[in-house]
């Protein structure tokens, strides 16, 4: 009995020495990593002076060019971190976006009238993406434009499910929509766009031309509420479209 406590003791002495031999080494193993990453994100040296050429002047030395991407974690952590304003700003400025803008600018345009759309509509464009109508409604002069998508993109876009929108019934003038093809439920996705426009109002589809008269009609009788106002094809950023304006005349279809 006394040999196997005194085994026990032996055993138990052995492994916490064991134990302090691996925490001395994660100790080690820690501060190095320290060391070596507090070397890896010193500051970069300061560019030296031009070299001098054989006849004595100066010559210059072209910048190597920024790393389009971090290589290190230091990397990144040393560039700046730009804040939503920015970021977006910074996207609005680029030109596929303007370009993007520009065209629903130019449809929107063709939109304008004092029954249809002027400056004091309240429009709703849904399935809006990253934006563009609405800014292209924003920079018109519409100041009540509301966007909304599965995923937001703020400041334009807001967070909503177009098959089951979060407004009430007749809130908006108009709504607009280029997002029919991706509807789950295209039935579903035209009734909450009916529902949400006061009668009277219209909506808006802008979709890719469709190949038959069959393909037309099957568009307009998704809508229940509403009788066709006109039909337009048009061009947009190089793809032929058709635009189906719908007037909203409040009562179900039987």
């Amino acid at each position: 009995m006394e040999m196997e406590m005194e085994m026990e003791k032996k055993v138990e002495r052995l492994l916490n020495r064991v134990s302090l031999f691996f925490a001395a080494i994660a100790t080690l193993a820690l501060l190095h990593l320290f060391a070596h990453s507090s070397l890896s994100c010193a500051p970069a040296p300061l560019p030296t002076a031009p070299r001098a050429r054989g006849d004595g002047r100066s010559q210059p030395q072209k910048p190597k060019p920024a790393p389009s991407s971090p290589r290190s974690s230091c990397d990144a952590a040393s560039r700046e971190v730009l804040t939503p304003d920015k970021r977006f700003a910074k996207l609005r400025s680029s030109r596929s976006w303007r370009r993007r803008a520009d065209a629903y600018a130019a449809l929107f345009a063709s939109l304008r009238s004092p029954t249809l759309l002027s400056n004091a509509s309240h429009v709703l464009c849904v399935s809006a993406g990253a934006g563009h109508e609405v800014a292209a409604l924003q920079e018109s002069g519409v100041s009540d434009v509301t966007g909304v998508d599965l995923v937001d993109f703020p400041p334009l876009v807001r967070r909503a499910d177009p098959h089951n929108l979060p407004f009430f019934d007749d809130v908006f003038d108009i709504a607009f929509t280029a997002g029919l093809a991706g509807a789950l439920f295209p039935a579903r996705f035209v009734a909450e766009l009916e529902r949400t426009v006061r009668r009277g109002g219209a909506v808006v589809l802008a979709v890719d031309r469709p190949s038959s008269a069959q393909e037309a009609e099957g568009i307009k009788a998704l809508f229940r509420r509403s009788s066709l106002l006109e039909a337009r094809n048009t061009t947009m950023l190089g793809s032929e479209m058709s635009l189906f304006i719908m007037k909203n005349n409040g009562k179900k279809r039987s």
